[in-house]
């Protein structure tokens, strides 16, 4: 085995020869991005170990509670959200072009979200069924074919983007409906905008618990995170356009009131 090394977008390729075929297996991440808060790993660390793998049970669906707010579901249009070029038919959203943004902002809630990435797999890395689930506007949750589809840890499916990777690997096979149940509060600050308690989220993932009270470190961005500010403490719901194509269907939301 042979490792070759490159700064920023680094790749380790591994060949294997047995015989006279050669195989090769690509995994991707940074080596020169800067450290975490805590002083662990880097951010998008090429050497983060990746979480176990855990077959989940079988799909079901979270039909809509009476309080929530439906933002996608049967008979539902695009009147939830601002201007899109994202396209609507039979309560199924396709991704399109740009950020998809709610018109109303939350605080603290509780969001359920189904998304499918593409039958035919096209890509690897973060170049498969990439997209991403903001809460409040600046924190994201992965939304990636991680199905046998190794990528750097903190940004696989269900990651809280760039600062953790989930507790394993929930992910359902390419094409196949999975779900996002997620409980999010929302940061304070106190009167002078001083931060006095981060946003914190619980996830599952098809079912399975992948992140349990855990705190950002502030909101997510590629290679870097940024501090926490006011406007923090509440946002729209939004979801991402990466380049790839993922649909969405049954995303709900309730508003948690202290």
């Amino acid at each position: 085995m042979r490792t070759f090394r490159f700064t920023a977008w680094s790749v380790v390729v591994a060949a294997a020869v047995a015989g006279g075929a050669v195989t090769f297996a690509q995994v991707l991440g940074y080596d020169d991005t800067p450290m975490q808060p805590d002083g662990k790993w880097k951010i998008h660390d090429i050497k983060r170990p990746h979480p176990p793998v855990v077959t989940p049970g079988p799909f079901v669906t979270a039909p809509a509670p009476a309080d929530a707010v439906v933002l996608v579901g049967p008979g539902s249009d695009l009147s939830q959200w601002q201007a899109t070029t994202w396209p609507m038919a039979d309560g199924v959203l396709s991704s399109g072009k740009g950020m998809l943004t709610s018109k109303a902002s939350f605080g603290d809630i509780q969001l359920h979200v189904e998304f499918a990435t593409p039958t035919k797999v096209i890509g690897d890395s973060q170049g498969r069924g990439n997209s991403g689930v903001y809460v409040a506007g600046v924190f994201e949750v992965q939304v990636l074919d991680s199905f046998e589809n190794p990528t750097y840890a903190d940004g696989q499916a269900a990651a809280l983007y760039g600062q953790f990777p989930p507790l394993v690997n929930a992910s359902r096979k390419p094409g196949e409906w999975q779900s996002y149940d997620i409980a999010f509060k929302a940061p304070r600050f106190d009167a002078s905008g001083k931060l006095a308690s981060p946003a914190i989220v619980t996830v599952l993932h098809n079912g399975v618990l992948v992140h349990n009270a855990r705190a950002f470190w502030g909101p997510t961005q590629h290679r870097r995170i940024d501090p926490y500010a006011p406007s923090n403490a509440s946002g729209p719901i939004r979801l991402q356009d990466h380049g790839n194509p993922v649909r969405y269907r049954n995303v709900w939301v309730r508003e948690i009131k202290e």
